[in-house]
């Protein structure tokens, strides 16, 4: 009995200190009062129009941005407040271990480092306001909601919208894939040659990179028949999430007037357009991050470089992961960097990596120029600041230009070298120091097509005249992209005979439905219908089937069922780094799939894919990779396909030969992104759906006509 009274104890006290190490509470947020101290300093008016979407009025640019941080935490605080807490490296704590290796990767490139050692001295004071104004929009509405917001999270700083920033670009043209290469089971990928000879090659396979989607058109006045300009803004995003888009109009006295999309925790238009000009994005992907091979000594703390052993440079960090309540795993990990940057530790060696962004806090003033340009030469000149690690811009104005700039902060590299491939780390004339400049970056102005377009392809085609841009015109060190996608494809076979691209030609265009001559879905069809399924009946009249399908995925069509399930894996493989099936399974898999859900292998497309939100639930057009792109988030056991991603927020922007000024957009879902119960959580949905559009409230007369709400958020405790 004394024994298990012992043994008893002993557990207890066990359990006691683990308690203790594990005890690790997030803390509070400040009191009500002390949160909203500062929304005094801002006055602002909101006004929602009877589609729920913000129109911000303000004095100052501030006031405005003030008001955009307070409108949006109305329609989406509980992404926002997971986009702080990712950026502040921080969100294990909250949502477990499954966000510990975004907190490591925040601690691992730096990018509190880089706050500390530049923010006070880089950001100008206009962007600090900036950024003080958003934090206060959110301090505002975390003191009225206080049940809403994480504990200890609040206050909101300026430094974490700026923090936001330099965490999250680099992202956008797949430096994250290059970090998952490198933390993987295995590193398949060669080791670049040295032009002069003397080095093998450890493999040859190399590993590639997710690509990401967009599409967006440019059409000059001359070209679209009718004396208009054109802009299509038809970014490819996540649905919902910490990346999907909010549409909001922000006015000031200052020269601020802008409409456009914001993701949660921007203070400022992303992409978007006021009365004089507009710009589109799409990612591009060019070679941006560099990944140098080291050799390391026994002991694990020096690696060779120019012939000596340097030392590391070591820190720990803490990332806190949580349990349940107060309670948190404590867990510590070694950061190493050398010249070339920060350091990766795997199985399959140590390697460091140097990347586009690093270092970098002017994303946020750059997009304010952007912002409040007002022509070509604003344009130009807020681009020429080269904050942005990456990103192509699509540009039209009120004057009838368009542009093509495949923005990137490049690397001036050694030339003769294979820069795709990882490099040996023992040379410190392989470790680049600066980047190009901006007058090298690649770019097409005024194109004599009068066309410009871009749908995550090479540069060299950005046009359909006969002034594209050439390789020739480019150090191949520079690292271009040089793919097509099936949507690039489409635009090239729909385009190119001279002839006028007025709004119909354009709109059928973007709305395109199918799938292009040489794209990787012909490549996997062909490769279904070439085999052999003689011996088994149902699959060979499935593959028949498969052959007359036309490529098309029109929401009546009887094929398209059949054909996308086939290719959606392929497709999906090129834009996550998945491994797919080969097509000959992928085939089976698809039949199988529809004859288990739909007891036949041709239902129409529609009764497949469907936008599901809310209390709507609609059959859709389009599918992956198409010009009408809709991506599933998964091939559900339900028998249908769930739109997550591709158009979501798109804009048609258009000038006429007097400058005047219309446009029309449309939103997947509607402004209300969490509230259920808002008429817009969908109302947007059907016309989405339909392809259809809303007209944008441009002028403040038009905007008070239509108005369901208008209020100025103001502290009353």
């Amino acid at each position: 009995m004394r024994i298990l009274k012992w043994g008893l104890a002993l557990v207890v006290l066990v359990l006691i200190g683990l308690a203790v190490w594990l005890w690790d509470p997030v803390g509070s947020n400040p009191p009500p009062d002390d949160l909203a101290a500062a929304s005094a300093a801002y006055d602002v008016e909101i006004i929602r129009d009877n589609w729920g979407v913000p129109h911000i009025y303000g004095a100052r640019d501030a006031d405005v941005v003030f008001g955009v941080a307070y409108a949006h935490a109305e329609d989406d605080y509980e992404t926002i407040q997971n986009v702080v807490a990712a950026g502040r490296g921080v969100l294990a704590r909250y949502d477990g271990a499954g966000a510990a290796p975004t907190d490591y990767i925040v601690a691992l490139l730096g990018v509190w480092d880089t706050m500390e050692s530049r923010y006070e001295s880089d950001v100008p004071a206009s962007v600090k306001a900036i950024a003080e104004a958003y934090a206060a929009g959110l301090n505002l509405y975390a003191a009225e909601h206080p049940d809403a917001t994480w504990a200890g999270l609040a206050p909101f700083t300026a430094e974490d919208v700026v923090a936001g920033f330099v965490f999250k670009t680099p992202f956008f043209y797949g430096l994250d894939s290059t970090l998952m290469g490198l933390f993987g089971d295995e590193r398949e990928a060669a080791i670049a040659l040295d032009p002069s000879g003397g080095r093998e090659a450890f493999h040859a396979v190399p590993k590639g990179q997710p690509e990401r989607g967009s599409n967006a058109f440019a059409v000059s006045p001359e070209r679209s028949g009718d004396g208009v300009t054109r802009l299509v803004i038809n970014s490819h995003q996540p649905m919902t999430g910490p990346v999907a888009w909010w549409e909001a109009q922000l006015v000031s006295e200052e020269g601020l007037n802008m409409t456009g999309g914001l993701f949660p925790g921007t203070p400022l238009i992303l992409h978007g357009f006021n009365a004089d000009l507009g710009w589109a994005n799409t990612v591009n992907k060019p070679d941006l991050a560099d990944v140098y091979r080291l050799e390391v000594n026994e002991t694990g703390d020096q690696y060779r470089l120019d012939g000596a052993w340097r030392d590391f440079e070591e820190e720990t960090v803490k990332i806190r992961v949580g349990l349940f309540g107060p309670f948190a795993f404590k867990a510590k990990r070694a950061l190493k960097s050398t010249v070339h940057g920060p350091v990766i530790e795997a199985e399959h060696g140590t390697y460091a990596i140097r990347y586009a962004g690093r270092g970098e806090i002017g994303q946020l003033e750059q997009y304010y120029r952007l912002n409040k340009a007002r022509s070509l030469d604003d344009f130009m000149a807020a681009m020429a600041m080269n904050a942005l690690p990456s990103i192509n811009y699509i540009y039209a104005d009120r004057a009838g230009n368009i542009a093509f700039v495949h923005n990137a902060q490049y690397p001036d590299r050694m030339p003769g070298w294979d820069w795709r491939k990882d490099l040996p780390g023992d040379r410190t004339d392989l470790v680049w120091e600066d980047y190009l400049p901006f007058d090298e970056v690649p770019m097409l102005i005024n194109p004599e097509s009068g066309l410009i377009f871009n749908a995550n392809n090479t540069p060299y085609s950005a046009t359909d005249g006969a002034d594209n841009l050439s390789s020739d015109d480019f150090p191949a060190a520079i690292g271009l992209q040089e793919n097509q996608t099936n949507r690039s494809l489409r635009i090239i076979e729909l385009t190119g005979d001279g002839e006028p691209i007025g709004r119909e030609r354009l709109l059928d265009i973007k709305f395109d439905l199918s799938y292009a001559e040489g794209s990787q879905t012909e490549a996997v069809i062909a490769a279904v219908v070439e085999e052999d399924w003689s011996e088994d009946e149902t699959l060979a009249a499935a593959a028949l089937h498969l052959a007359e399908w036309d490529r098309s995925t029109d929401r009546a069509n009887r094929h398209a069922a059949l054909g996308v399930l086939t290719v959606v894996q392929e497709v999906r493989s090129s834009f996550d780094g998945s491994s797919p099936p080969p097509p000959e399974k992928a085939f089976r898999d698809a039949v199988e799939w529809l004859m288990t859900h739909h007891g036949r292998i041709d239902p129409e497309w529609g009764k497949v894919n469907r936008l599901v939100r809310g209390d709507t639930d609609v059959p859709l057009d389009g599918g992956p990779d198409t010009l009408r792109a809709i991506y599933p988030a998964e091939i559900r056991d339900d028998g249908e396909l769930h739109a997550a991603a591709g158009d979501t927020w798109i804009a048609l922007v258009e000038w006429d030969e007097d400058g005047e000024q219309t446009a029309e957009v449309i939103h997947q879902f509607g402004a209300a992104t969490l509230d259920e119960t808002s008429p817009h959580y969908d109302d947007q949905a059907p016309l989405f759906a339909d392809m259809k559009w809303r007209r944008a409230l441009i002028e403040r007369a038009a905007v008070e006509e239509n108005a369901e709400r208008t209020y100025r958020p103001r502290w009353t405790d």
